[in-house]
């Protein structure tokens, strides 16, 4: 199985400027992801897309494959699905290779180890899906809703609240990363669809970089849990 890894970062950024290069435990953010990446086992071909020159600098002195992201898919209305078709062309046609899954990661979930990417491929061949997404199990999360001046219950009835022990498990999608074919992506635009899998990380890993507060937070856990000795 030909399985390419593909990490798109934009140059822009509203919440936080250059979120994707901020230094982060002592490193560029985007470059926890590629160290990630280049541990990995089953993971072929690593490509950075990215309209940033800065940004393609760091993936280049990483030594791994750069594209050059067109701007008229880097704004904020442009989708990842986008990057990522155009990625997969460019590099079917520049190696003249078919491509059996695509592994995209997100820059601002670094608390996450190469081993995550390497069992959840394993998963995703094994199981024969068609797409897979990350996740963190979700055992009793009560969700309310607000209705006029009060307030109703979403996805239980409050008035027969069921013990802990017989609530039925639900799945974050974390947003650490996708796994699919490249069928997939060319037929429905979508990162997920036909037979979906979810491969379960631990509840740490599912806090993300969005707002400057959450930095010096994901610092904290990617120190604490060791994370940072990838390198």
């Amino acid at each position: 199985m030909k399985t390419v890894c593909v990490i798109i970062a934009r140059g822009g950024s509203k919440g936080i400027p250059d979120k994707n290069i901020i230094n982060f435990c002592g490193q560029p953010l985007i470059s926890w992801t590629i160290y990630q990446a280049k541990k990995s086992r089953l993971i072929d071909d690593i490509w950075v897309s990215s309209d940033s020159k800065k940004i393609l600098q760091i993936a280049d002195n990483l030594n791994v494959k750069t594209i050059k992201r067109p701007e008229n898919i880097s704004s904020d209305m442009s989708s990842s699905e986008e990057a990522w078709l155009h990625a997969l062309n460019f590099i079917e046609h520049k190696e003249k290779i078919e491509i059996d899954l695509l592994l995209t990661p997100q820059v601002t979930s670094p608390l996450r180890e190469f081993e995550d990417f390497d069992r959840a491929i394993s998963k995703i061949i094994h199981s024969g899906a068609d797409s897979l997404f990350s996740s963190n199990e979700i055992e009793d999360f009560f969700l309310w809703e607000k209705t006029g001046k009060s307030f109703a219950s979403m996805n239980y009835d409050f008035k027969n609240r069921k013990r802990r022990q017989l609530i039925d498990k639900t799945y974050h999608e974390n947003g650490s990363f996708w796994i699919f074919k490249p069928k997939l992506l060319r037929n429905e635009n979508n990162r997920l669809g036909g037979k979906i899998d979810t491969y379960v990380m631990e509840k740490f890993k599912m806090f993300q970089i969005d707002n400057f507060e959450d930095i010096a937070f994901c610092e904290l856990l990617m120190k604490g849990y060791s994370l940072n000795k990838i390198i």
